[in-house]
């Protein structure tokens, strides 16, 4: 099955060896996504809220550049640098995803490799029922 890399002006493409989102077949694979600015690759945002804003728009950016919307998402990954922001987290998600049924989603607190707050992959499906 052909796999094609998937990027968009609207997300940041990072400095490592993978790409930014995946179409594979009916399914798009996008990577971590962070509040990273797509031209200055600097950190947006202090606050869980900002970051959390910006790293669900890259992930709708990347969904929408492989022909794909939030409402294919499947499986959604997060983590976030601190337990106790998981609460705001949570509302700013809801912002974003909001219809039923509703994606999978495993939120785990761990240390982010820079000073992120949260850092987000996610999995959906746009083929036939």
């Amino acid at each position: 099955m052909p796999k094609t890399a998937v990027t968009s002006p609207r997300a940041p493409i990072g400095p490592g060896p993978y790409s930014p989102a995946l179409r594979v077949g009916d399914f798009v694979f996008v990577s971590g996504q962070c509040a990273i600015d797509p031209v200055t690759h600097e950190i947006v945002g202090e606050t869980i809220d900002e970051q959390a804003r910006m790293t669900l728009n890259h992930v709708k950016a990347l969904l929408e550049a492989a022909g794909a919307t939030l409402d294919d998402v499947v499986k959604v990954t997060t983590f976030l640098t601190h337990e106790e922001d998981y609460e705001r987290f949570s509302a700013v998600y809801e912002e974003f995803f909001n219809r039923e049924p509703l994606p999978t989603r495993t939120t785990v607190a761990a240390r982010q490799v820079w000073d992120h707050l949260i850092k987000m992959d996610c999995i959906a499906y746009i083929g036939k029922d």
